[in-house]
């Protein structure tokens, strides 16, 4: 890139910025969210929180089910609220 390129290609500077922020935050999430440790502590807790009875064992499956089926790609659950009771 050239100087003519670096001048014609300043004002877009900040919107590079933005972008490659942007980039970073969504690799970063990637990372959290289809990280093995962090997936297993989702599924302790969901455990956990089953046997302090703070849920039932519907809720525990239904949080289980959410964590792999992000892991898998799997669209979510499409039935209503008032089915799931």
């Amino acid at each position: 890139m050239g100087v003519v390129g670096a001048i014609f290609g300043l004002p877009f500077a900040p919107l590079r910025g933005v972008l490659s922020v942007a980039e970073l935050i969504r690799r970063q999430v990637d990372a959290e969210l289809y990280d093995p440790a962090s997936v297993r502590r989702e599924l302790e807790a969901a455990d956990e929180a089953r046997a302090a009875g703070e849920i039932s064992p519907e809720e525990e499956a239904e949080r289980q089910q959410q964590v792999l089926n992000r892991l898998t790609g799997s669209p979510p659950d499409p039935r209503p609220d008032e089915e799931k009771r």
